[in-house]
């Protein structure tokens, strides 16, 4: 039996034929451990002498863009990390400073420690990482994690914090700003709720969806609404829905339209799969990903993973994926093109492919902990929803 909450962004399918352990993860911070792999030649390049200071910033109970946003505050010094680590884990990872010169000394807090590891002659980024490693304790569950062995054979769907975990909307707000009707994307990040939120939260919102509302609960959200707050200012002040999306950040916006790509996405890997198709060997025709990350044709004898188009203004039609992709567009009433957005350019995407397989390296369980390296871009909780099969991911702490 598959979730609602999973339902509700694109998975209708488990890939593997595991029973399922049930249980819990992440009942303390410390039972859930990440920390970030990079390329060998990057590790390599890290010197002592002078460039962009590297660090490793390790954390828990606080997410990355809070942690940094700390870090400049109290000591001036920006940092970019190379991917994003929630708040309820023990995190390990790499951070680096966009401008040359001296590094600032060791630092730590309650809840982050920040160690400077050394130089590099250019700035790190995103493609310097390849990928997490993950140590993770499974508590409350049945036995029978030795006996999972399909790690090779799971898909490569988007997780639950791609659209909001306990309130999945990021992907509709996207949908809303591709149709262009920002009066919707107002209502939906404003008074949307969810069975799985709060219910000071839900409260909150359904207040909100009577515009009469907007000033006297301005003062009343929480302070962790602040996406709301900067909407609700503007709607206040203006009464204009495109100008109050727009004054959302725009690394934000891009997300939104992000997530629905994402849940395409995942609906079109949830429709092939029941359709038959093989998912996890690639053949004639296909689109696939080298082990460098390279895309290209098919290749008989190279070692290759297959690939699905991320649909965007560019969407590559030549696929055996096509049939189930054109439908789901056309269940959901948009077109290719609608991803590029004439009155909000910036937040256009054209699209791309994503490996249809997770690439699952270094798997062992022991008692009720498993350990594994996934590819940057994968999700460890898609990997086990697959072990635990939980009946409600967020009760599980998914």
């Amino acid at each position: 039996m598959i979730p609602d909450l999973d339902s509700q962004i694109g998975i209708s399918v488990y890939s593997t034929k595991f029973d399922g352990i049930g249980g819990k993860i992440r009942v303390t911070p410390e039972d859930f451990e990440v920390s970030e792999k990079i390329l060998e030649k990057t590790q390599n390049s890290i010197n002592q002498e002078e460039g962009y200071a590297v660090y490793k910033l390790k954390k828990k109970k606080i997410d990355t863009n809070h942690t940094l946003s700390d870090i400049f505050r109290k000591k001036g010094i920006k940092l970019k990390s190379l991917g994003l680590k929630d708040a309820s884990a023990i995190t390990e990872q790499f951070v680096c400073s966009g401008n040359k010169g001296k590094a600032i000394e060791d630092y730590s807090t309650e809840k982050y420690s920040l160690k400077k590891i050394g130089f590099v002659k250019k700035p790190l980024s995103k493609k310097d990482m390849i990928g997490n490693h993950f140590k993770i304790k499974i508590s409350e569950c049945s036995d029978g994690l030795s006996s999972f062995t399909e790690f090779e054979n799971v898909l490569n769907f988007y997780g639950y914090q791609r659209f909001g975990s306990k309130r999945p909307v990021t992907h509709l707000i996207g949908k809303a700003i591709l149709q262009r009707n920002f009066d919707s994307a107002v209502e939906l990040i404003l008074s949307f709720t969810s069975d799985y939120d709060s219910k000071e939260n839900n409260e909150i919102r359904q207040k909100l969806a009577d515009k009469q509302n907007y000033q006297q609960y301005f003062e009343k959200m929480p302070k962790q609404m602040d996406i709301e707050r900067i909407v609700l200012k503007e709607m206040i002040e203006h009464g204009d829905s495109f100008r109050a999306v727009r004054a959302i950040p725009l690394s934000l916006r891009r997300f939104y339209v992000q997530a629905y790509q994402s849940f395409i996405f995942n609906k079109s890997l949830s429709a092939a799969f029941s359709d038959g198709e093989n998912m996890f060997e690639a053949e004639s025709g296909d689109i696939c990903f080298d082990q460098k990350g390279i895309i290209g044709k098919f290749i008989k004898g190279l070692d290759q993973n297959l690939a699905l188009p991320f649909v965007g203004y560019s969407y590559y039609k030549k696929t055996r994926f096509d049939y189930q992709i054109s439908q789901i567009l056309q269940q959901e009433e948009v077109t290719p093109k609608d991803f590029f957005i004439k009155e909000m350019q910036e937040v256009s995407s054209e699209g791309g492919f994503r490996q249809v397989a997770i690439d699952c390296s270094d798997y062992l369980s022991f008692d009720n902990v498993v350990e594994f390296t996934l590819s940057r871009g994968s999700f460890a909780t898609i990997l086990l929803r697959e072990i635990m099969k939980p009946s409600d991911p967020i009760h599980a702490g998914f």
